[in-house]
């Protein structure tokens, strides 16, 4: 690799590491608000937890910010060194655009090695082992979520009020129960409670002493005009709150996408020689496709690496544009089309026939399509 080829390779790597930091950031952000930033404001998580949980995040979101990265990077810099007229300078003397783009392929091929890695390996151990963390630090202490003088509504069906806790001891503790159009059809009063721990069925135990129920209507619970029926109770029995959809049990379903490749084989392999009964033979089907467009989406996206940096170099040649908006903008909105292109044949999947594995070669077709349309015009300028 001599002189022109190291410069072009450096500039355009660096671009592309600040882009995929910049992508990885902004994803990593969303995650986090998403699953962590309550648990930590409810004091659930600890931040030394939230730390390692975010770390384990970074495979996650590099794999989805390593292609918008690169397509990036490439129109940055070729774009800058286009309206430098450094590349009118290096066309001068000689140097064709392919020559040019040379660098940038060599990176895009190194590239897509490091997205099927991670896509393949790391992203799926990290995933796995966040979710499994998160769960675990949850469950550690499942009382954390219950903060006094807020309103609980994690729980599906019921709103949850404490106005004290020291432990698992509740103090004026109010309990609401909806129904499916989230009306109140009983009304649960108490002066004092507990909550125990069932790990063995991951559920919440609530007894209440001293308490006062109000039943309403079932039909419609918002009609007044007759009394409640009301209740008082020294101690109730115990009423049993699931917390499987709050953090899930120890042992974390494993989601097709959380797979490595060896997995992903091994899934196929089971689901091809599983005996189903011919009523079943198109929901299994579908299970077989599903194991099959995991595998393609996850090698058409480490692939996109190649594709978005050979489309990037004519296009940043042609634009020759320094501002980092817009090139920024154009990567964006290409990155966004070609995901929207793959969603489209991800909703395929109840359609086997439709074989949507090799449809997902499209949008890579397409944009390599469009790199070498682009690179004939800007060979012929």
């Amino acid at each position: 690799m001599n002189l022109l080829d190291r410069y072009i390779f450096k500039s355009v790597l660096g671009s592309c590491l600040a882009a995929v930091g910049l992508f990885g950031f902004v994803l990593m952000l969303g995650n986090a608000i998403r699953d962590l930033l309550s648990l930590v404001l409810a004091g659930q998580l600890p931040l030394t937890t939230f730390g390692e949980l975010l770390l384990l995040l970074i495979p996650f979101v590099v794999s989805y910010a390593l292609p918008m990265g690169m397509l990036t990077g490439v129109l940055l810099t070729l774009g800058r060194l286009s309206a430098d007229s450094e590349i009118t300078a290096m066309r001068a003397a000689g140097i064709s655009v392919g020559r040019i783009a040379r660098p940038v392929i060599i990176l895009g091929v190194l590239g897509m090695a490091t997205g099927l890695y991670i896509n393949f390996e790391a992203m799926p151990r990290a995933r796995l082992q966040y979710q499994k963390e998160l769960a675990d630090a949850v469950r550690v202490n499942p009382l954390r979520f219950i903060m006094p003088r807020t309103f609980i509504r994690d729980f599906p069906g019921f709103v949850i009020y404490v106005g004290d806790k020291q432990g698992p001891v509740l103090s004026n503790f109010w309990l609401w129960e909806l129904d499916d159009q989230q009306r109140v059809e009983r009304l649960v009063r108490a002066e004092s409670g507990r909550f125990d721990y069932d790990e063995e069925n991951n559920a919440l135990l609530l007894t209440l002493l001293k308490a006062q129920v109000e039943a309403r209507d079932r039909i419609n619970p918002e009609d007044f005009s007759t009394p409640p029926l009301v209740g008082t109770f020294d101690k109730t029995e115990q009423v049993r709150l699931p917390l499987d959809n709050l953090f899930g049990r120890s042992s974390v379903r494993q989601k097709l996408k959380w797979m490595t490749y060896d997995q992903l084989q091994q899934e196929s392999a089971r689901l091809a020689v599983m005996e189903v009964a011919p009523e079943n033979a198109r929901e299994h089907a579908r299970e077989q496709m599903k194991v099959k467009l995991t595998v393609q989406e996850k090698l058409q996206n480490a692939l996109a690496m190649l594709s978005f940096a050979l489309i990037g170099v004519p296009l940043g040649i042609k634009v020759s544009r320094r501002e980092t908006s817009a090139n920024l903008g154009v990567a964006v909105a290409m990155a966004l089309g070609y995901y929207f292109l793959t969603v489209m044949v991800n909703w395929l999947d109840r359609h086997p026939e439709y074989r949507p594995d090799l449809l997902f070669w499209i949008p890579n077709l397409i944009f390599l399509a469009i790199g070498l349309w682009l690179f004939s015009r800007i060979h012929k300028q």
